[in-house]
Order: C-alpha cells, then structure tokens, then sequence
C-alpha cells in the first residue's frame, strides 16, 4: 500500500509517541517496593531464633507485608516516594492501611540488619551513650526487657536516638520511630510470629535472648553515628 503524506506522519507520530512513554509505562509496571533480601541464611539464627520461625516470618509476615503495600499505593503518589516518606506521610495523611504495612516493611528491613555478622559489642560514641544513659549495656537490655513485656498485644520495643540521647520506647502494632522523625536503632519484635515457634508464651524470655545473643551492636554503633 503506497502511504501518504498524512499516514507518514500519523506512524511517525505513533513511534514517537512509543519512545516517549515506554520507559514510563515499564516504571508503573514495575514493583515500587521490593522486600530486601535476608542477609544470612534462614538457620544463621539457631538456636535463639529457629529456621522454621525466620522463614515464616520473612517469607510470609515480611513478605506480605510488601505485597499489601504494593497493591495499595498503585496509581498512587505514595509509589513515587521511598518507604521512609511512606511511613511518614500515610501516618501523617491517615492513611492507616498504607502506613501499617510501609511500617511493618520497614520495621522488618531494620530488624533483620541487625544481626547482620552476628553479636558483637557496642563500641565508640553509642558505648559511651549507653554508659551515660543506662548504667551499662545489661542495664539497658534489662529495661528493654521490661518495656517489652508492657507493650499490650502485639507490637515493638525499640532503642531509639532522640536528639543525641538514647530512648526505650514501646510502641502497639506497627509503631515505628521512623515515624515521629527519630532514629530507630534495635527494634525487637513483640508480635507473636516473632517468637511463639521458639517461646510459646515467654515473649521477656524471648526478647532478653535477641539482646544478649543476636544483636550485632558493632553495627547499631556506625548506625547511632550516621
């Protein structure tokens, strides 16, 4: 068929308008969230915390906490955003749905970190903060114990850098200091997924094992220095 002057243009204009909005189309495609990967194997954290507990717990709690996110926030801003800005923003918005799940993503990606490497000594400024707020390392795990096991139903217990000083902090369901602006540096799980395979009910048995056995605090310190 002999093309005209019109069709020319028509064609040409349609192969622009491809080049134009491909990249843009595979962006919205793609997943605007992606759950990280688990930074060690799933029995890198026996005996405290079994292999059949991390793969439940990161390969359906973690894991669906991102599928939920992404469905919700689909031809939304909040896909534009990163997870920090979604945390803030939906709580700020009441967005409540999004915020739980971004939250609950996120508190988990801090979560696995920090036993990246295994357990390790605090050292440098966060040692020094530790022994200027708590009278010690054990001091502070102790309390963090007793905060856990206040916190009602499901939810966090978290060390926190709030202007400069460290803070235990309790917080219901998907609380994270994220959210008020704060530096979040251990946070413990309190959720039963978290530990009812290993503990059954000995939810301060549980979280004095995480302290004392599983946090790498080498790393939380380069974390308290950022």
């Amino acid at each position: 068929m002999k093309l005209n002057r019109r069709h020319v243009l028509a064609l040409s204009g349609a192969a622009a308008a491809t080049t134009l909005f491909a990249p843009v189309l595979r962006a919205r495609a793609a997943v605007p969230f992606s759950q990280p990967e688990l930074p060690y194997g799933e029995d890198a954290l026996t005996p405290v915390i079994s292999a059949r507990t991390v793969g439940l717990h990161y390969g359906k709690h973690h894991a669906g906490y991102f599928k939920k996110l992404n469905t919700l926030v689909e031809k939304t801003p909040y896909a534009e955003l990163s997870l920090e800005d979604v945390v803030v923003r939906s709580r700020k918005n009441g967005d409540t749905d999004i915020f739980n799940n971004a939250a609950q993503a996120l508190n988990h990606n801090l979560y696995w970190m920090q036993f990246k490497g295994g357990a390790a000594a605090p050292k440098g400024a966060l040692l020094e903060a530790i022994n200027s707020n708590f009278s010690g390392l054990d001091d502070l795990e102790k309390k963090m114990v007793a905060q856990g096991d206040k916190v009602f139903g499901t939810g966090w217990v978290w060390l926190v850098k709030d202007d400069g000083k460290l803070v235990i902090t309790g917080m219901q369901d998907a609380g994270t200091p994220v959210a008020e602006g704060k530096k979040a540096l251990v946070g413990i799980d309190v959720w039963e997924h978290a530990y009812y395979l290993d503990y059954e009910n000995r939810r301060p048995e549980h979280v004095a094992a995480v302290l004392g056995k599983l946090v790498n605090w080498d790393y939380v310190s380069e974390q308290f220095q950022d």
